[in-house]
């Protein structure tokens, strides 16, 4: 089967509400819907969420170099070529979002194909995750009241908080107020996003180890070395590399070198076979693993639960499924539910998603 065509669509909805957080924050999904097509008649879809305060890219630079650099590689290609299509992209430097966005549309024609889910595709491990919502900065109150309205509403119970504000004590009334509110039953870890420095984070550790804290997310930045190092060998909770480690190489570098002992991984970033890559490095070197999320939308959660689902490592832990509901709309025809704290695993083959024509005609931006 050969790829006959690439497509960038450039959308914008709203999200109800900005998510805020250390390093920036949202308050439009500027994303681009990618589709490949074949001469069999299959199309294959992904998003491309752009983070250019994380990863450099814009919903431009995503377009732009799918188009005109990607895409004219692919055409003609087999689309089970998966390896060599790869060796193809990675001649490419960076672009996450865009490579990781073209290896999920084909992982989604192999499963239309055949009549089987990419998870079973994957590994099959289960058809649903615990679901995690990621709570952005707001006063402690309204952070209490949003988790307590997901837990009533959804059956969510567990929470990552978002940190990394100056005063430190800004965020440590947030935590003990979710904890209060939530009481021993909720599961609270913390994401910084680089936002303090090591002595800051040392601080704000030793009082999230006693609020019972299940893990750390990149508190400091990672290129202070020394403070990175010292600062996770005297944590006593589990503490996590997310965009400092992308790659299996640098997954290797962040456990090794005490950096980090545990990873994220985003198939946003990595797609589906890179994130085989990265999972696969944590298990052979005992790392645990979180699948975290690029606020996504509809279809990016899709991704997520497709591959966390797949793998036992994976599905351990609750996954990062939720903040689809913080946006206004979505592109797909069918929606997503969270029953009793989980997400399942669309049904029928690939991705198993319908694309709603009408609302990408309304939101798309090159039109």
């Amino acid at each position: 089967m050969k790829i006959t065509a690439v497509e960038t669509v450039p959308y914008a909805i709203p999200y109800t509400k900005p998510l805020k957080f250390a390093s920036g924050e949202v308050h439009t999904a500027e994303h681009v819907l990618v589709r490949v097509y074949t001469d069999e008649g299959l199309v294959g879809v992904a998003d491309a969420p752009p983070r250019p305060f994380t990863y450099g890219e814009t919903q431009a630079s995503i377009v732009g170099v799918i188009e005109r650099i990607f895409a004219p590689q692919l055409v003609g290609e087999d689309v089970f070529a998966r390896e060599w299509i790869h060796g193809l992209l990675h001649r490419t430097v960076g672009n996450p979002a865009a490579k990781s966005a073209l290896d999920m549309a084909l992982w989604d024609i192999t499963g239309q194909s055949c009549g089987r889910s990419v998870t079973e595709l994957l590994g099959g491990h289960t058809d649903r995750m615990r679901v995690s919502h990621m709570l952005g900065f707001d006063e402690p109150r309204r952070m209490a009241d949003e988790a307590q309205r997901m837990w009533d509403t959804y059956g969510i119970t567990v929470f990552k908080v978002k940190v990394g504000r100056r005063p430190v004590h800004l965020d440590l009334r947030v935590c003990r107020a979710l904890r209060s509110a939530l009481g021993d039953k909720a599961e609270l870890y913390v994401d910084g996003n680089r936002g303090w420095t090591a002595s800051e984070a040392a601080a704000a550790l030793r009082e999230f180890d006693e609020l019972g804290m299940t893990l750390a997310e990149e508190l400091c930045p990672a290129d202070d070395v020394l403070g990175r190092r010292w600062l996770v060998g005297q944590s006593r909770i589990p503490f996590v590399a997310d965009e400092s480690a992308t790659t299996p190489a640098e997954v290797t570098r962040s456990l090794l070198d005490g950096s980090a002992t545990a990873i994220s991984i985003k198939t946003a970033r990595t797609g589906f076979t890179h994130s085989q890559r990265v999972l696969f490095q944590c298990e052979g070197m005992g790392a645990e693993v979180v699948m975290g999320n690029q606020i996504d939308a509809r279809l990016g959660t899709v991704c997520t639960v497709a591959f966390g689902a797949a793998y036992a490592a994976s599905s351990r832990r609750a996954g990062e499924l939720s903040n689809f509901l913080d946006m206004s709309d979505d592109l797909l025809t069918d929606p997503l539910m969270i029953t009793d704290g989980t997400l399942a695993v669309r049904d029928g083959p690939g991705l198993g998603v319908v694309i709603d024509e009408d609302k990408l005609a309304r939101y798309r931006q090159d039109r």
